[in-house]
């Protein structure tokens, strides 16, 4: 069975991408497909992957990546998916006609870990022997024949970040997908008999088990496998158990298969490789910098700074090209339509919502952009390794640093990032610190109130920004939250032991620019199909509210209003602006209109539909097509006092850097922690948070500018 194509009819071969983690399997992947890849989840549980397309031997085929891993051992039903995936059980994908396992040629003895056991699938295999240019700069010599001999199956050295050896792998699968698997004798050869003649029996009684299964089952005791054969059929742990003791001999099958492994792929590498002794090198001496607790710190912090100083400096000049052309788009809306209900909806609807958000698409670009360079050079693990520090004194290990960072980008894959935590209790608490992380969602927020309130200073002849400061600090009280929430959790709801924390530091690589590329194209499609669903919907219900019915109240003819206090007046009076005035008093004290108010609740699905909302709030009743900064800087009450002020403006800052203001958030916390417990906790203690500060920001502020 084979991937079917989008068109519904043609049955497309299915290439699956396995490998460690940090081997360039991501770049590989990119090589393959280009941008004709998306984003998906595999049904039934939360695990990301990879789906894209490649033209290999003048054919379409569906190349799908799947998470890195160090082995088909599986303890949780998301790492299973990789057998289920390689076995042919998830049905949207079908049985994979090849795998491509990427291995690390500066680390062939770990990397040859998952190999081997791939090796043992009944599928055709190619071995991509990944960063050759760095093992040949460490004079590492790989016998690649020998080495395609002695594993069965063809070897293709390559650098994926320059795309050297790809017509080679090109090839390699165009016959792959032509070939029948291979016979490749099992490295322990009675664990493998015996597991064949279970599944056989098993399968006879009509139970679709694969003998790899059943031996993943038999080696890892009370892992996924073991636990999906006994939903199968309950009485088989006593046989299961026999077995073990049976084979076992009283020693444990997983300490005997790493024992086999390891002899076997040590007898692999003695044979194919010749490694001169490593000297000191500048990698080293960059290595103690980086992870010198001081400097390594001092370090992590400016080139975060550099970071947001870039934000603010470069994508000024396209930000203003998009929001000049949204208030010409609406201009011209509003002059060529003669309807003046449908102008509305089209200018302030749907124009004013959604470009209020899209204006913001350049600074989340450069910020993802530099993330991604950052990754791809192998510094962010460094950056963990240096966390680990901080995460340990707050009752975590460096293993949440790596979900908390993706939380940067959206705290959803964050959350899901912490199956990788085996400690239940410091998952939960990750979960609950991820989104306290500065997301994406943030960033339009903040770039609206920092650039409208906050002074264009610069500092040190122009290299130093206020703004880009300012912004720098809210990402900081972000990471500071989660940090000091995750400390409070683990001493008192979730009290117990700092695990350990093991992690690969990756060698330093030259980002390919065709995969950085790729990757800020999903990253920005990502965005921008958020803004034409999520964003879009929120608008022009906002829309609607705001603008019906379409009544002006009871007045004094004498005292007829002019058509901008029509405008207000109605928009007062709509069923946004009755709604709100209804709740606007628990706001009052954080300095919030009602306008304000109506914003923040319906931003609850997503934080950034808050800029949306204000630019058709004030669009409604703007006289003028004057941008969304200048209508929240001349928004004022009725007394004739601005609405937003330094303080109320850096109060509402912090009230969405601490406030849990997302329901995909909310949703995924309930789906990874299997109840509403934690979910319900983290909204009530997160918007407390939020309330609190943006009180305290007001009222302080406030006093102290009235001094």
């Amino acid at each position: 069975m084979q991937a079917e194509s989008a068109k519904g009819k043609v049955k497309l071969p299915v290439l699956i991408t396995l490998g460690n983690p940090n081997t360039g399997k991501s770049t590989l992947f990119n090589a393959l497909t280009g941008m004709r890849q998306k984003v998906g989840n595999f049904p039934g549980v939360t695990v990301e992957h990879l789906r894209g397309k490649a033209q290999i031997g003048g054919r379409e085929i569906i190349v799908v990546d799947l998470p890195g891993t160090y082995s088909l051992a599986a303890q949780s039903p998301d790492e299973m998916v990789a057998i289920d995936v390689l076995l042919g059980r998830v049905e949207e994908i079908g049985k994979p006609n090849a795998v491509i396992v990427v291995v690390d040629a500066n680390n062939l003895r770990r990397n040859l870990f998952l190999a081997s056991q791939v090796l043992e699938l009944p599928l055709p295999m190619i071995v991509v022997l990944n960063m050759m240019d760095l093992a040949e700069s460490r004079n590492t010599v790989i016998d690649i024949e020998r080495l395609a001999s002695m594993l069965g199956a063809p070897v293709i050295p390559m650098c994926a970040t320059s795309g050297e050896g790809l017509q080679d792998l090109q090839t390699a699968v165009d016959a792959a997908l032509h070939a029948t698997p291979a016979a490749r004798p099992a490295i322990d050869q009675v664990l493998n008999a015996a597991a064949f003649g279970l599944a056989a029996e098993l399968n006879d009684i009509d139970h679709p088990v694969s003998a790899p299964e059943v031996e993943r089952a038999l080696i890892d005791v009370g892992g996924y496998a073991e636990c999906r054969l006994l939903s199968i059929d309950p009485t088989l742990g006593s046989r299961l158990e026999a077995l073990r003791k049976e084979i076992g001999q009283g020693r444990s099958l997983a300490t005997l298969e790493a024992r086999n492994r390891y002899a076997w792929i040590n007898k692999v590498v003695n044979v194919v490789e010749q490694r001169e002794l490593a000297s000191s090198n500048r990698a080293d001496f960059i290595d103690k910098v980086l992870n010198h607790p001081v400097f390594g710190s001092l370090i992590f912090v400016l080139t975060m700074a550099v970071v947001f100083q870039s934000v603010f400096a470069w994508a000024a000049p396209v930000m203003d090209f998009i929001d000049t052309g949204s208030g010409t788009l609406g201009a011209v809306i509003d002059a060529s339509v003669t309807s003046p209900l449908l102008a509305s909806f089209l200018s302030d609807g749907i124009i004013a919502g959604v470009g209020s958000v899209i204006v913001f698409l350049p600074q989340i670009i450069i910020l993802f952009g530099f993330i991604i360079l950052l990754e791809d050079t192998g510094y962010m693990s460094r950056a963990a390794f240096l966390m680990d520090r901080l995460m340990r004194w707050c009752g975590l290990s460096g293993q949440s640093f790596i979900p908390m960072l993706s939380s940067f980008a959206c705290a959803v894959p964050g959350i899901m990032g912490t199956r990788v935590i085996p400690d239940a209790r410091n998952r939960i608490a990750t979960i609950v610190a991820a989104p306290f992380m500065t997301c994406s969602a943030r960033l339009p927020i903040y770039a609206l109130l920092i650039a409208a309130f906050i002074p264009p200073h610069e500092y040190l002849g122009g290299w130093v920004k206020l703004q880009g400061l300012v912004l720098l600090g809210f990402y900081l009280l972000g990471i500071v939250g989660g940090v000091l929430t995750a400390y409070l959790l683990n001493r008192t709801l979730l009290r117990g032991p700092t695990p350990s924390f093991l992690m690969e530091l990756p060698p330093y690589r030259v980002p390919n620019f065709r995969s950085v590329l790729i990757k800020l194209y999903t990253r920005a499609k990502i965005f921008l199909k958020r803004a034409g669903t999520v964003i879009f919907s929120v608008a022009i219900l906002i829309w609607f509210l705001a603008s019906f019915p379409q009544t002006m109240p009871a007045h004094d003819p004498a005292l007829a209003p002019s058509a901008p206090q029509t405008a207000q007046l109605m928009l007062e009076h709509s069923y946004l602006g009755t709604a709100s005035k209804s709740v606007a008093p628990l706001f009052a004290p954080l300095g919030w209109d009602w306008k304000v108010t109506a914003a923040v609740i319906a931003s609850f699905p997503a934080r950034e539909v808050v800029i949306a909302v204000l630019g058709t709030i004030y669009a409604i009743d703007a006289e003028d097509e004057a941008s969304l900064i200048e209508r929240i800087k001349q928004s004022s009450r009725p007394d004739g006092s601005r609405v937003f002020t330094v303080p109320m403006a850096i109060g509402l800052m912090v009230f969405y850097a601490l406030c849990l203001q997302c329901v995909a958030t909310i949703a995924i916390m309930r789906r990874e922690t299997n109840t509403w417990r934690w979910p319900l906790f983290a909204w009530c203690y997160m918007t407390t948070l939020g309330y609190l500060g943006a009180l305290l920001c007001y009222q302080l502020g406030s006093s102290l500018t009235s001094i």
